[in-house]
Formats: C-alpha cells, sequence, structure tokens
C-alpha cells in the first residue's frame, strides 16, 4: 500500500501548514491565494459586478483598500477602456452598502449574513461593537472573539479609512399581523385615498386586499352605495364597517 504524505507547507505562499480536525490551513494573513479568494468573497457580497477572479488576477491588487486605491485610468489600463468604465462606476456604487451589508463581506470567521443582522439590530456603527452588544445580538462566544479581533487587528489598523460609512440604517420592526383582511371599496370619511388607507389600516397589522374573497373578514364602505363588492360581501356574511368601526370591534 503506498504511503500518501500530507504536505506541510503552503503551495501558495510556502508557509508551514496547520493540521485541524483532518483539514490543513495555511495562517499565513499575507498569503496569495487566500488574499484572492478574500477579494473574490468581498467583490461577490458587495455584488460588484466585473471583478471576479480572471479581472483581480489582472489588476494591481491584494487587499481589499487596493480596490478603492486605483484610479479609472489604472483600471482602463489593465483591462480595456469600455471593461475597465463599468467596473469603476461598480466600486463606486459599492460605497454606499450599510454596514449589514458590508461587514459579512471581510470574511470574518462566522461573521455571515445572519450574524451580521442580529448585530446591527443592537448597533448603528462599526464603532459601537463591543463584547457585550455582540452577546445582547445573540452571537456565540467564538464568534464575539472573531469579530472583536478583527476589529483590533485588521479594521483598526487597515480598513478604517475605506470609503463607507461603516454606519448601519435604522431597522425598523414590522408590525405583527393580527390575522384580518380587510377590503376597501368607494370613498372615505377621513381619507383622501385608498392607499392612505391601506398604509394606516396595515400599520395596524391588517392585511388589505383588492378584491373580496372567503377569506376577507370585513369591507370598509363609508359611502353605504350599492355596489359589486358589497353585494359579495352580503351573499358571504362578511361585516360591512367604517375604518373607525373596524379598530373599535379589534380594541384598536
Amino acid at each position: 500500500m503506498i504511503r500518501i504524505e500530507p504536505p506541510t507547507k503552503c503551495p501558495s505562499c510556502g508557509s508551514q501548514l496547520e493540521l485541524v480536525k483532518d483539514q490543513l490551513f495555511c495562517r499565513n494573513p499575507d498569503c496569495g491565494a487566500k488574499s484572492s479568494k478574500k477579494l473574490e468573497h468581498f467583490a461577490k457580497t458587495l455584488k460588484i459586478k466585473g471583478l471576479g477572479p480572471k479581472t483581480i488576477e489582472k489588476l494591481p491588487l491584494t487587499s481589499i483598500p487596493d480596490i478603492y486605491s486605483m484610479s479609472k485610468k489604472e483600471i482602463v489600463d489593465e483591462i480595456g477602456e469600455k471593461l475597465g468604465d463599468k467596473l469603476f462606476n461598480q466600486i463606486e456604487l459599492s460605497k454606499s452598502v450599510d454596514l449589514t451589508v458590508l461587514l459579512p463581506a471581510f470574511s470574518i470567521s462566522l461573521i455571515g449574513s445572519s450574524a451580521s443582522k442580529k448585530l446591527t439590530k443592537q448597533i448603528s456603527s462599526i464603532r459601537d461593537i463591543t463584547h457585550e452588544k455582540c452577546l445582547e445580538a445573540g452571537l456565540g462566544p467564538k464568534s464575539c472573539t472573531n469579530l472583536l479581533e478583527w476589529y483590533d487587528n485588521e479594521f483598526c489598523d487597515n480598513l478604517e479609512y475605506l470609503p463607507f460609512s461603516f454606519e448601519a440604517e435604522i431597522q425598523v420592526e414590522t408590525t405583527k399581523s393580527i390575522g384580518k383582511v380587510v377590503c376597501i371599496t368607494g370613498k372615505l370619511n377621513d381619507f383622501k385615498n385608498r392607499n392612505l388607507a391601506k398604509t394606516y389600516l396595515e400599520s395596524f397589522g391588517f392585511t388589505v386586499t383588492t378584491s373580496i374573497t372567503k377569506k376577507t373578514d370585513y369591507l370598509v364602505d363609508e359611502e353605504g352605495r350599492k355596489s359589486s363588492k358589497s353585494t359579495k360581501a352580503d351573499s358571504l356574511g362578511i361585516p360591512i364597517l367604517t375604518i373607525k368601526d373596524i379598530l373599535k370591534e379589534n380594541k384598536l
């Protein structure tokens, strides 16, 4: 039987490999292969069209800051005017992403989109990250450690001056549905149009539809005129009420 010896050196940078649970890892942070994969992941997460593996090879990129330090001319010189113009515009667009999208792009172990969403419910800026905030967000101990180490060792040293706001948009909790379906017809007493009434009812958790079915709980008809919708509501035994009456009935 031929015994296969596992490699001891990284084929990309020559650093000593570390065996962890039958898997080999290169721990050199400056390894070229790791840098390329981080750049690919960053571009894919931020949806920078045109910055794929082949383009990354052509451009003088070794780290994420390099993406934003390149001038339009430098990009065009490497990949041509047409592709270069498009890529430059895509890079400019990527600067507007918020922290919830940006954080998972940095290849921090255990910090993906789910962890990022949890965290940005507790913080509004990357500078608000603390161990306590991570725990409040529901991140596990290892995730907290990885994020704080990245913040101290990479963000503060190399990434702080990237052209991002590093802020999270305020996340508004969606109103829970109360399981009642409302259809609106005719002119309304207190609203200029049905869209305003729809938004108002939805703020209380009602589902507002444009047609009547067996699932409809109420028909709003404040004119009191006979219509196809009111006729159908009568035939299905659906109450015809004003918006104020619906809120009173549901104790809102």
